[in-house]
């Protein structure tokens, strides 16, 4: 068990980590190009960037926990983050040292209130698999259980060893730096992201109650009851608790092993299609969905008849899609399958990723080229595009995305995390897979049925606009009377006493901020080389001087 002066040492290293990597960014990304050198940052973004990433595998494989975790997102996150990281991460998805079994044991032992011998007719001390959170192994019922349950062979799921302290002090700290990051206007236009970490955090906790991952395999099994595509593993009630979890044994062949599937005669591009449609089935068609779709969670299995199904495992991280949300996805999935970059620049408006200040026409056009350029292509036809014209297509896209105020909703991190891993799999398993192919498909039936509430939409909004009309002459009949009253007014700030005193305030402000610049530049620089980053610092004074005694003078001046 983890003691309070550990716990403080972990809090303490992920945040001197972050802080440490966030002032060197601001640095190069932010006030290096607002002296004319850009060219600097661009030129060392690579190398730096695969070191934060090499750093932060180091520590994530340290300290475990949820920054394992945080890890394995990034390094899924292929769509928006550059290979210089996901490829140093990539490899925290398997690379978790498991916990010794004499700790598993008492740990198992304390909650179950029987010994391992009397819980299990064998218990195999081998892990099959350590995750960030815990460990799982196979085992064997005891003949009264198996009896009542119906199960023989069964894996059994238990938590890490002090895994909930770990978890509370990861999120202490991953707040503090969200608090950090959202005092960058930059970030806080763009993204909320104490919000984010709150769902994380709610994610979090309830993927160490292994009670609740249990009630949501029940649910999920109940959803895909008569879909002959999906299995599940049954689960033994008589033997889980909040951090113990037995379940029947499904293990097959992994979604990922190509040579396994060949040899028991499936095609994986059959498995990539199926794959993709049941991910599609979940986020657009009932919306409860499993949030960690990766390789060691879904096993296709072989069956009697010939067929084979999707057998899905670990529900500790599920996502729901609130029905306004579902609904604006399926616009969104619609007007990709038609290409209509107008219709998903309205969607994604809908879903609330863009606010509704936004100027979108630069997004349309961009959007437009792209569907024009690039639609319909698969990840080899991609392949064999220009290099050139992709850098092109993605620096000019970048810029456009970067310049609107857009933000994440709620439930969204999940969403987005669940189709990178998808769009991933599929590609993985056949490199032709084509997701169009997928998608249009399913766009097609979804716009079947927004069309058969059609009528209800307008009906809808017929009474909306009642509603507004009867309400209307009342307002304006309000407007008349006060400008009558006299209590129509308009506020104006005193710009002619204030605009002397502002100037002088951003002379100050500049000079502060130049100050901080460059002393906090030098800091960072000193790492790697002392000279320079001597200079800098001592650069920072004269600044510095400037933002103190003119203040002081113009305080005099104000009081004589």
């Amino acid at each position: 068990m983890p003691d309070a002066a550990d716990m403080r040492a972990r809090y303490r290293r992920i945040l001197r980590f972050a802080l440490r990597y966030m002032v060197q960014s601001w640095w190069y990304e932010l006030f290096l190009p607002r002296f004319g050198l850009s060219a600097i940052a661009t030129r060392t973004r690579a190398r730096r960037m695969q070191r934060i990433a090499r750093r932060f595998h180091g520590l994530a494989v340290d300290l475990g926990g949820l920054m394992i975790k945080v890890g394995q997102f990034m390094s899924s996150r292929l769509d928006v983050l550059p290979p210089e990281i996901t490829k140093e991460l990539e490899g925290l998805q398997d690379e978790v040292p498991p916990v010794p079994f004499a700790q598993i044991r008492a740990l198992a032992e304390a909650e179950l209130g029987v010994s391992l011998e009397r819980a299990y007719a064998a218990f195999d001390p081998n892990p099959v698999a350590a995750a960030s959170l815990g460990q799982a192994y196979r085992a064997r019922l005891a003949p009264e259980d198996a009896a009542q349950t119906g199960l023989d062979a069964v894996v059994v799921k238990v938590q890490r060893p002090g895994i909930e302290q770990i978890v509370a002090v990861d999120l202490a700290a991953l707040r503090k730096v969200a608090g950090w990051l959202d005092r960058v206007r930059f970030v806080s236009d763009h993204v909320d992201l104490p919000t984010i970490v709150e769902e994380f955090a709610v994610t979090s906790e309830e993927e160490i109650d292994y009670l609740h991952e249990a009630q949501n395999g029940e649910r999920f099994a109940e959803i895909f009851a008569d879909d002959p595509r999906v299995g599940l593993p049954e689960v033994a009630w008589e033997r889980s608790t909040r951090r113990v979890l037995t379940l029947q044994d499904v293990t097959a062949i992994k979604i990922n092993d190509l040579d396994g599937l060949r040899a028991a005669g499936i095609d994986p591009t059959e498995v990539a299609e199926r794959f993709a449609a049941v991910m599609f089935d979940q986020l657009f068609g009932n919306g409860f969905f499993h949030a960690d779709p990766h390789p060691g969670n879904i096993f296709v299995t072989p069956l009697a008849d010939g067929d084979w199904e999707l057998t899905f495992i670990d529900f500790g991280m599920m996502g729901q899609v609130p029905p306004t949300l579902r609904r604006g996805l399926r616009r969104l999935l619609i007007a990709v399958a038609s290409r209509d970059g107008r219709g998903l620049v309205d969607s994604i408006r809908d879903v609330g990723v863009l606010l509704p200040s936004a100027e979108t026409a630069e997004l349309e056009r961009a959007m437009s080229a792209l569907f024009a350029r690039f639609g319909g292509m698969g990840v080899s036809e991609l392949a064999e595009v220009d290099e050139r014209e992709l850098r092109r297509f993605a620096i000019e896209f970048g810029e456009v995305v970067r310049s609107l105020p857009f933000q994440l909703p709620e439930n969204f991190l999940l969403i987005i995390r669940a189709l990178s891993l998808v769009s991933g799999m599929c590609s993985a398993l056949d490199p032709d897979f084509n997701i169009w192919d997928s998608v249009e498909p399913y766009a097609a039936q979804l716009l079947r049925e927004e069309r058969g509430n059609v009528v209800q939409g307008f009906a809808q909004d017929a009474v909306t606009s009642v509603r507004i009309a009867a309400r209307l002459p009342r307002r304006i009949d309000d407007l008349v009377d006060r400008a009558q009253e006299g209590r129509l007014s308009f506020e104006t700030p005193r710009l002619d006493r204030r605009v002397g005193a502002v100037e002088r305030a951003v002379r100050r402000v500049v000079s502060a901020v130049v100050f901080v610049g460059l002393f906090i530049g030098g800091l960072v620089l000193r790492a790697d080389d002392v000279v320079w980053g001597t200079i800098i610092v001592l650069a920072s004074v004269p600044p510095l001087l400037h933002a103190t005694f003119a203040g002081l003078a113009a305080r005099s001046r104000g009081l004589d």
